[in-house]
């Protein structure tokens, strides 16, 4: 499963709808998801170069995702092609004091090989989901990443882990302008080697306005049902001044 939010900006004054979830599925041999995060123009590149091939200097071809056998080799594929953005781009990007920031989630089954989940870093080497790290982010997650500690496990049933994230994803929003609707859904179950969901959360969806509104209540529910601190049952009440 792949989400990912739709908002760029480069400042307050200058937000954007841009698709960072891309979708790369020929039914019956491979089905993959690519979440992008971090600096647009590279992004874009990156997916630009994969959908027309990476030049392979080895054997002098362009190697597409389709052409890849393992979902490793798709894992370094994109790394490969990072790092060809990079060369072309990397030094007058820097020279205009503009970061080469970006990264990826590639995931999704190859026939042949397993359902799985990398992140990819700038550098264009990368990481694989595994059983003790059940999930992985990109971008801006700090205000949802808690939602997933507490909430994510490796066998998890898929639409419980699609609740979670959304609530995470939710979260986010609540914390930082810089992520919002559209939300983009991919999910894709193993061997099936086809999407079995791809869906965009516009805003007012029914089911994600319902899901903020009951998180936001059985938050507030959940606080007020603790215990007040012990610590303070002796003090005295705080004195507000007025002019």
């Amino acid at each position: 499963m792949l989400i990912a939010d739709t908002r760029t900006n480069a400042g307050l004054d200058n937000i954007s709808t841009f698709r960072k979830l891309h979708i790369f599925e020929e039914p019956g041999h491979h089905v993959l998801g690519l979440a992008t995060a971090g600096n647009l123009s590279v992004s874009q590149s990156v997916v630009s170069m994969l959908n027309e091939g990476v030049e392979d200097h080895e054997i002098g071809e362009r190697r597409q995702l389709r052409d890849c056998r393992t979902m490793f080799q798709a894992a370094q594929l994109v790394g490969t092609a990072i790092r060809q953005v990079h060369k072309v781009n990397g030094a007058f990007m820097e020279q205009s004091n503009v970061s080469f920031d970006v990264s990826f989630l590639l995931g999704g089954q190859i026939a042949g090989d397993s359902l799985r989940l990398y992140m990819v870093y700038s550098a264009g080497n990368f990481i694989e989901c595994t059983q003790d790290t059940p999930f992985l982010q990109i971008g801006e997650h700090k205000y949802g990443k808690p939602v997933l500690d507490r909430a994510v496990n490796y066998d998890m049933e898929i639409s419980e882990a699609l609740k979670s994230s959304l609530i995470s994803m939710d979260s986010t929003m609540r914390s930082n302008l810089g992520v919002g609707l559209p939300i983009d859904v991919m999910v894709v179950t193993p061997d099936s080697l086809h999407s079995e969901l791809i869906y965009r959360i516009e805003p007012g969806e029914p089911y994600f306005h319902d899901l903020r509104e009951r998180w936001s209540a059985a938050l507030r529910s959940a606080h007020a049902s603790i215990p007040k601190p012990p610590y303070l049952k002796n003090a005295r009440p705080r004195v507000v001044n007025e002019a």
